[in-house]
């Protein structure tokens, strides 16, 4: 890391540790945070300032932009504890691309990029104790940018805060969900902000995903919002449908987010010889595939839960259930990218991040 950009960092360590107050088996996701964060505003045209301080509420305005227009995005990351005690993020420069993507899209400033790997580096190795070994054990670590100016004008805002908080989990489990093809409701648009991870894109998935729970369905698979005829997302995860042995996933678009773990999927897949078509995939294809018996899986794929497998699928009132193979497709991808996320075996991708205390 350049030696100017350190210089720059603010440090307030915790006095002490709120570790122990803590019951890491029983465990909420994303509802304990350690002891530091980071945060870093933007004023006057740059960032300035970047500080890690400990945890603690934050001041605002009721004016705040992000309350009335929107401006927020973040982002969904892991860091990982191996048998060693080495810490590890998993293909982080693909968040740190897409943040600045999303940020773009919603005319906000792009954050550096040595700072958000110094930040990174900083608080992890500061709040290394809440990071557990053992499979299953993880600390979910939250970027996120929202606009601060304090004005209700209807404009991009002058003034934005990028932090950090990080937040011990175990391993997302979940047992294989039911799910409903939307028929009427959509995630995202053609020119849209669906390939922006935009606050306000989950908040409106919010709605049509409590009317499947109550019709007894745990999830909504999307489709388009022009025909309702092609699949593309899974709840919050990109969507797999594995046909035969063929392995298929909507190609990303301005509706589409580009998931880094859908992006892991298929290069694991290509690796282990598994045929990959990334394409538009239809509603009337996968039922058909359904009634002749060749629908062998549907999984999301995404950070969280890393890899969800789906039991059955409802579309125009009809329940269709999938016989997973014993020898799944989706066992087999959770098992290889946790191995590698977890340094567990070797990682022929380039995947792993080390994180030390000599990156910065």
């Amino acid at each position: 890391m350049s030696t100017d950009i350190s210089t720059k960092f603010i440090v307030e360590e915790a006095k002490e540790s709120r570790i122990h107050e803590v019951d890491f088996d029983t465990l909420l996701f994303g509802k304990e945070f350690t002891d530091h964060m980071f945060e870093c505003d933007f004023i006057d045209g740059k960032w300035q300032t970047p500080t890690i301080r400990p945890y603690q509420p934050i001041l605002v305005d009721p004016s705040l932009k992000v309350f009335h227009y929107g401006q927020a995005v973040f982002e969904g990351m892991k860091a990982y504890k191996d048998d060693a005690g080495q810490v590890w993020m998993f293909r982080p420069d693909q968040n740190q691309i897409r943040i600045n993507k999303s940020a773009k899209r919603l005319a906000m400033p792009e954050f550096p990029k040595d700072w958000f790997f110094e930040a990174l580096n900083r608080l992890l190795v500061l709040d290394d104790a809440w990071i557990r070994k053992g499979k299953g054990n993880v600390v979910y670590i939250r970027p996120f940018i929202i606009a601060t100016e304090p004005a209700i004008m209807a404009a991009p805002s002058t003034q934005y805060k990028f932090m950090i908080i990080l937040s011990p989990v175990k391993s997302y489990f979940r047992g294989d969900v039911s799910v409903v093809f939307a028929e009427h409701y959509s995630r995202s648009a053609d020119g849209g902000v669906g390939a922006a991870k935009a606050a306000g894109n989950y908040a409106g998935q919010f709605y049509p995903t409590n009317l499947a729970k109550e019709m007894g369905y745990q999830q909504v698979i999307w489709t388009d919002s022009n025909e309702h005829k092609y699949l593309e997302e899974a709840g919050t995860m990109n969507a797999f449908f594995r046909i035969n042995d063929v392995l298929i996933t909507a190609p990303t678009s301005d509706r589409i987010l580009d998931g880094v773990t859908r992006k892991t999927v298929i290069d694991v897949a290509r690796r282990e010889g598994i045929p990959v078509e990334v394409r538009k995939i239809t509603v009337a294809e996968v039922v058909a595939a359904a009634k002749e018996g060749s629908l062998k899986e549907i999984f999301g794929a995404g950070t969280a839960v890393v890899i969800s497998p789906v039991k059955s699928f409802s579309y125009q009132g009809v329940d269709y259930p999938i016989n997973k193979p014993e020898k799944s497709y989706a066992d087999l991808f959770k098992e290889l990218i946790t191995d590698i996320q977890y340094n567990i075996v070797e990682d022929p991708f380039g995947w792993r991040y080390k994180v030390s205390a000599d990156n910065y």
